[in-house]
């Protein structure tokens, strides 16, 4: 048993703070405001298969492992008290353009080419999946094994489940101060300012994200993800069991600004509009902007910095589809255990290697 301390309360800290707690670890998370955050103003794809591009294979592979253990992740939480919310609805990504429908043919080359399961889709067909659909749509991908979860209620159930966990609402800017048997640094964004190998290596992302509710009269939102690119910039709209609608996601450098503009809004709500026309109908009822863990490439960084340190940053848009191999694996790390091979690319280690160079 070991005395550990979590440093952030997202979606990656509480997972590892309860996986912990239930190993018999004496656990600690310093957060000021646990379940909020980047985490809270997640669209919540869980959506390895339609992230992936050629070159990105290690980034697929670790999104594939976690995506196969988040049914018995959801399962243990349900457990505790509260469902997250677990989708399995699927995901069809949608075309508007000849460049559209070509880079679709690629990712579908791709994803074949990995033995993934994809089903390319005519227009007509994509609209006979999700009838509110434009017209203008050419091609679309259906891939029915992207799950997807309710980040709010996720982040609830964690919380719920963190029995003996002690929470300190405090922020952290000197590991100095910290005394534990073992650290875990998953401050999101943050973390670069928390340990010197982490500098530069970890950047906040800004990404903006509406929610939307059909009003009376309204076509029903897709029962599936949505996803699109428009005009060069992605798109996705996820469907919650609450009738509401994510719509997301801007993503550009912006240092730690977490204002919403109207551009980005502007932006959202016409790519969104040239794929769900009835959209334009519905009540917006929240805006907000988060910030995303950016790595310096397409990974995280999830493994030991120094003796009894420990990072699990980094993660992009891929915080809650990576929390259950992510807190898997500090777990095993604390344990004394080997963590799963899909995991060790994502090994800080590759830093120390970059700076030898």
């Amino acid at each position: 048993m070991t005395e550990t301390v979590v440093i952030g309360g997202g979606v990656i800290g509480l997972s590892i703070a309860w996986r912990a707690a239930a190993r018999g670890h004496r656990v600690t998370l310093y957060d000021p405001d646990p379940g909020r955050g980047a985490s809270w103003l997640a669209g919540g794809m869980l959506a390895p298969v339609t992230e992936a591009w050629p070159g990105e294979e290690e980034v697929l592979s670790l999104g594939e492992e976690s995506l196969r253990r988040w049914p018995s992740f959801a399962r243990d939480l349900a457990a505790e008290g509260v469902d997250p919310g677990l989708s399995e609805h699927g995901t069809l990504v949608v075309a508007l353009d000849s460049a559209d429908a070509a880079h679709l043919d690629i990712l579908a080359g791709f994803l074949r080419s990995l033995g993934r399961a994809v089903e390319q889709v005519s227009g007509r067909e994509a609209r006979r999946a999700e009838p509110g659909v434009a017209g203008s749509v050419r091609s679309g991908l259906l891939v029915p094994g992207d799950l997807a979860v309710d980040n709010r209620k996720l982040l609830h159930s964690l919380r719920r489940a963190c029995h003996g966990v002690r929470f300190v609402h405090e922020t952290v800017t000197d590991l100095a101060e910290i005394r534990a048997d073992a650290v875990v640094l998953a401050a999101g964004a943050w973390t670069g300012r928390l340990h010197p190998l982490l500098a530069g290596a970890v950047r906040p992302l800004k990404g903006e994200i509406l929610r939307l509710r059909p009003r009376r009269g309204c076509l029903p939102p897709p029962k599936r993800t949505l996803r699109a690119v428009v005009e060069g910039r992605p798109i996705y709209l996820v469907p919650r069991a609450n009738g509401e609608l994510v719509l997301g996601a801007t993503q550009y450098e912006a240092g730690f600004d977490e204002t919403v503009t109207a551009k980005g809004v502007r932006e959202l709500l016409e790519g969104a509009e040239r794929v769900l026309p009835g959209l334009a109908e519905y009540e917006l009822v929240e805006m907000a902007a988060g910030l995303r863990a950016g790595s310096v490439d397409a990974l995280p960084f999830v493994g030991e910095l120094e003796d009894g340190v420990f990072a699990a940053t980094g993660h992009h848009r891929n915080g809650l589809l990576l929390a259950p191999v992510t807190a898997d694996a500090v777990v095993a790390w604390l344990d004394g255990e080997p963590a799963s091979e899909e995991i060790l690319p994502a090994s800080p280690g590759r830093l120390l290697k970059k700076e030898r160079v």
